[in-house]
């Protein structure tokens, strides 16, 4: 599993006047402290799984997924290399719901690197966000 120190770059790339914002200050404080501390919106939600997916937090990944749609166990695949995140838009649809659409990059042990473009579709129960489903475009 990869490690990031609290005062590196967050890997979903988001930033503060033209600075990336440090892991910590970022989307560590969601996949740390998931129990006290969710996602506020559901682009920050998209935004920590996409980190937990760079760090292999299958915990964080499976806690954020709605159980609707939750599958029971996620792998990793060995050597993967997370290129970046695009946010492409948002959309609260109403005080529960919500839509991202993203473009993340990898770069597979062997092979050319990929992109997800996925139009993903959120839920707010009890006050936090979770990954509902999405639409891979």
């Amino acid at each position: 599993m990869p490690n990031l120190l609290p005062s590196q770059p967050c890997p979903c790339g988001r930033q503060a006047n033209k600075r990336p914002l440090a892991y910590a200050a970022c989307c560590g404080r969601y996949l740390d402290h998931f129990d006290n501390a969710p996602a506020p919106d559901a682009e920050s939600l998209m935004r920590s799984r996409y980190s937990a997916f760079v760090l292999e937090r299958a915990d964080y990944l499976l806690a954020t997924w709605h159980i609707s749609h939750r599958p029971a166990s996620i792998e990793f695949d060995p050597g993967v290399k997370w290129l970046g995140l695009e946010v492409r838009s948002y959309r609260l649809v109403d005080d529960t719901h919500a839509e991202v659409e993203f473009v993340a990059r990898q770069k597979p042990a062997t092979g050319p690197a990929v992109r997800l473009h996925e139009r993903s579709r959120f839920i707010c129960e009890t006050g936090r966000w979770y990954y509902l489903d999405g639409d891979l475009t």
